[in-house]
């Protein structure tokens, strides 16, 4: 490994859509979870007529969550998933954080760009 490769965190089973994750904290609680779909044209429209630095996390957000460029893209042979150096290490799964935060709830934080 040189100091030019790249090293991707990726580990089995926890590659998840943001729809799967909702589906299976619905299926887990119980709940469902009311949904506001936006098209992808308004939010890409947002994203060019926002004023700079407001367009931003729109344009973020398209990315993550419409597009899903950080994970649609397959590694090659010269890329290094980050599990991979550590084969042994029990990677706790999306499923199981799920189950934790039923169990062991955390106090709400709250998120901002800001």
């Amino acid at each position: 490994m040189t100091p030019e490769n790249v090293i991707i965190y990726r580990p089995p089973g926890n590659i998840v859509s943001q729809l799967d994750l909702i589906a299976a904290w619905e299926k887990k609680t119980g709940r469902t979870i009311k949904r506001n779909h936006i098209p992808e044209a308004e939010i890409i429209k947002l994203s060019e007529t926002l004023p700079h630095p407001d367009n931003i996390p729109v344009g973020v957000l398209h990315n993550i969550f419409v597009k899903g460029d950080q994970m649609s893209f397959d590694l090659t042979e010269d890329d290094l998933e980050a599990s991979k150096l550590y084969p042994d290490y029990k990677y706790t799964s999306v499923d199981e954080l799920l189950d934790i935060s039923l169990t062991n709830p955390h106090n709400p934080k709250r998120a901002s760009f800001a």
